[in-house]
């Protein structure tokens, strides 16, 4: 099947890439030129566990090409795929300008029957407003379908090609065959297809993201609450995990969560509910409680170095918002780094894949290391802000040796309570008792 995708960002990468995969010829369209002839020349614009090499083959074998030409790229598509940024406004709400250019754009240059797909993540009715953009200036047949994305950064090339389900917002038999025959190879496991009409699939989405979002933000609190009263918060997780019906996913406790989809989805829902005047007070306070999260260690590193903090030096592991991944949208490192600097701290980070995007954002506010190790040199603590493998199992006689003091703030609980207490670390972390 003969595949364009609009926009080469994280999602549409992904799932042109992915398309490609089983046998589709997918053309990739950008307005950016300079990021089009680094793809055409093999060059992968974003780090994702395994797209590297499924990049690499489908160029090499043909499927997969790029353009800065839309009229080109959607010429011989029998599906078009709208992968393009949907950004909040001040409001919150997501602004629809790029998805609703190209759909304005589309319907003067189709000229023949296209299924033009919502790959976004858009508010309920965008499917609709999509549909009156192209028939403006439409002369043929074609029809909308939402088809929203599930993808986990650091897991994303799997979640494509195997996915838990395909949702499928279509209101023709023809888009709803098309798409089925597009999706069957990835299903074969027998996972399902779920058809519904386009603003279920579009709420479906925002749905599944802000009740994660929920459940982590949960999680967060009784940790915070755990600190509080004497408990642990492990042992509440495990405890409760238990149940089938909360299951084990989502509920590690940690300084909030980041990223590209939860909080901008989730502001997004609030706002779709206002505008139909409902007060989803729930989302409100998830929103509320997750913005005081990422900084909620700040308090702890203040306390041990009695409230003041010029001349230490911090050293900090982690910079992405989740590992297997270089996205810092949203990244609690980044918020707890402007508040170390404020207080007159001096930073000295790593991270195994976002040290050039945070250096692009922020410049030499902070010092940059080349790997863990070096960025503990001459620290006067050690904060973990980013959960990666890595971080998990160092080499503790040389973390010893490296740092001023045996401290550690622990932003992602990476350590048992034990162990610390057995090195004779100074060890705070999330919703658990202090070692000291």
């Amino acid at each position: 099947m003969n595949i364009a995708v609009v926009g080469t960002g994280y999602v549409g990468l992904v799932t042109g890439t992915c398309l490609a995969e089983t046998g589709n010829h997918v053309i990739c369209v950008d307005i950016n030129k300079d990021k089009i002839e680094k793809m055409q020349a093999g060059v992968v614009p974003i780090y994702e566990p395994h797209l590297d090499q499924l990049f690499e083959r489908n160029i090499k074998q043909g499927r997969l090409t790029f353009t800065t030409n839309l009229a080109e790229a959607i010429e011989t598509a029998k599906i078009i795929f709208l992968a393009l940024p949907t950004p909040p406004g001040e409001d919150g709400s997501a602004d629809l300008s790029y998805i609703l250019g190209v759909a304005d754009d589309l319907g003067k240059i189709i000229k023949d029957y296209k299924v033009i797909v919502d790959k976004s993540t858009v508010p309920v009715g965008t499917a609709d407003r999509v549909r009156a953009a192209v028939a403006k200036n439409a002369k043929v047949e074609f029809d909308i379908v939402s088809n929203p994305e599930f993808l986990r950064e650091g897991f994303a090339v799997d979640d494509f090609l195997k996915p838990d389900r395909v949702v499928i917002g279509a209101s023709s038999d023809r888009a709803r065959k098309t798409m089925e025959e597009l999706y069957k190879p990835y299903v074969r496991q027998g996972n399902p297809i779920i058809f519904m009409d386009e603003k279920s699939a579009e709420l479906t989405k925002y749905a599944a993201n802000a009740f994660l979002a929920t459940k982590i933000t949960f999680m967060n609190e009784i940790a915070n609450m755990c600190e509080l009263v004497g408990a642990d918060v492990d042992a509440v997780r495990i405890g409760i995990g238990s149940d089938e019906r909360i299951g084990k996913r989502f509920l590690f406790p940690g300084i909030g969560y980041g990223g590209s989809c939860f909080p901008k989805d989730v502001q997004a829902l609030s706002r779709s509910a206002k505008e139909v005047n409902y007060d989803f007070k729930l989302l409100e306070s998830v929103m509320e409680v997750n913005e005081k999260q990422k900084t909620i260690i700040l308090p702890k590193i203040k306390e041990y170095f009695k409230g003041d903090l010029k001349g230490k030096k911090i050293a900090i592991w982690g910079l992405a918002f989740k590992p297997d991944t270089d996205d810092i949208r949203e990244a609690p490192a980044l918020y707890i780094i402007d508040e170390l600097v404020k207080a007159g701290a001096t930073v000295t980070a790593y991270d195994p894949e976002a040290i050039n995007n945070v250096r692009n954002l922020i410049g030499d506010k902070i010092s940059y290391a080349n790997d863990e190790y070096e960025a503990l040199q001459g620290a006067d603590a050690l904060l973990i802000a980013t959960e990666w493998s890595l971080f998990r199992t160092p080499d503790f006689e040389k973390v010893t040796s490296l740092l001023k003091n045996k401290v550690i703030f622990d932003g992602r609980n990476l350590y048992g309570l034990d162990q610390m207490k057995e090195l004779g670390y100074y060890y705070t972390s999330i919703g658990r008792e202090t070692v000291k």
